[in-house]
């Protein structure tokens, strides 16, 4: 099936990572890092062609990535939000 391509796994990564440019947040770039990295490992030959194996990689590879990226660009020591207008206020 399509899912044991490793091509399919890196083309959804590379999709993932133009949605990311796209729209704010780093919603999808941890995703994208995860695709990527499955198809990787489809190209070496390390995964098998079981698709729970390969959802459970992928999922586990998006997690640590989004939890790296969350500690390296999340807010630093120090860093606090300074809210110097109200939404209510006229301008």
């Amino acid at each position: 099936m399509f899912w044991q391509e490793w091509w399919v796994w890196v083309s959804v990564g590379f999709a993932l990572g133009v949605l990311e440019v796209l729209l704010p947040g780093y919603m999808f770039l941890g995703f994208a890092i995860g695709a990527i990295l499955t198809g990787v490992l489809v190209a070496t030959g390390l995964v098998g062609e079981n698709l729970a194996i390969l959802l459970a990689l992928f999922g586990a590879a998006s997690a640590v990535a989004w939890l790296a990226l969350v500690r390296y660009f999340g807010n630093k020591k120090g860093q606090v939000k300074v809210w110097d207008r109200d939404i209510n206020d006229n301008p």
